[in-house]
């Protein structure tokens, strides 16, 4: 039987490729996504359709309210930037970036990985084309896999956690080719923090940007439905 993996799923770009790489290695993928009160239900539909087209063990959402503590303009009444130019875009942590978003996901994603009997988890997080958001980085997955085998019965009695982010170091451009090479369907998909009312991606906010680059990049068409 194929090993079981604790996969986080968003909805996005990264999160449908990660997915399809721990199946590709021989993973059989758990799913977990978070209604953690984002600004729209666009994502959590994106990340069902993934999950239902790249055939998950099973899909979980765990609901998770972090508008309570709010601080991003992904969960308060707070505007999202748009149009920054390149260099916007690489200085700086943005208004965008949600609290200590990735540890708080980890952990509990670590929590089902040890009730389910997995050792590995898979994260979307890059280092290369993103908006400097400091929990994407290589130093904090390191930090959080030395955490997970500290802090875990599974750790404590010997058995390993692997915290795998097989993006970290790629560039849109790169991470669309493998998705692309391994069937990933992006049209599935959602990136925009700030879509219609009818779903349609903004086309001007960071994710946005950064996805349209990635695919120009990439020579590969962009089946994403804009705005404008």
């Amino acid at each position: 039987m194929s090993p079981p993996c604790v996969v986080l799923v968003s909805g996005g770009l990264d999160s449908a490729t990660i997915l399809a790489m721990a199946k590709a290695q021989g993973f059989s993928p758990f799913a977990i996504s978070f209604d953690y009160g984002q600004r729209h239900r666009f994502e959590l539909e994106a990340a069902k359709r993934v999950c239902e087209a790249q055939g998950v063990a099973r899909h979980v959402i765990i609901p998770l309210d972090l508008r309570s503590i709010g601080g991003s303009a992904l969960t308060a009444n707070i505007d999202v930037p748009k149009d920054r130019t390149d260099a916007e875009l690489t200085s700086g942590i943005p208004i965008t970036y949600v609290p200590a978003r990735n540890t708080v996901f980890l952990s509990i994603a670590l929590g089902w990985a040890e009730v389910i009997g997995a050792q590995d988890l898979f994260v979307g997080v890059n280092a290369v084309d993103y908006s400097g958001y400091p929990d994407c980085r290589p130093e904090f997955v390191a930090a959080f896999e030395k955490l997970a085998n500290l802090a875990t019965q599974t750790g404590v009695e010997g058995q390993p956690w692997k915290i795998h982010a097989p993006l970290i170091h790629l560039t849109k451009a790169e991470i669309i080719r493998q998705g692309v090479a391994l069937g990933v369907d992006y049209s599935l998909t959602h990136s925009c923090y700030d879509p219609t009312s009818t779903g349609l991606s903004c086309g001007h906010c960071d994710s946005c940007l950064i996805r349209k680059k990635g695919f120009l990049e990439a020579h590969v068409p962009d089946p994403t439905r804009y705005a404008d």
